[in-house]
């Protein structure tokens, strides 16, 4: 079976929602607050990394 690729860091989080079929506010900040749909996924991976 297919290893599934995750989406290119340079998606902004509308369209990563958007193409997923997911309700705006889907993807959150750390504090629970939803993201700006203007941030881009490389900036959310590496936040979570602990990079930032």
């Amino acid at each position: 079976m297919a290893e599934k690729r995750k989406p290119r860091s340079d998606m902004k989080v509308g369209n990563f929602e958007k193409k997923n079929g997911l309700p705006p506010g889907t993807v959150r900040n750390k504090d629970g607050r939803d993201t700006r749909s203007d941030k881009l996924l490389g900036t959310i991976r590496k936040e979570a990394e602990g990079k930032r």
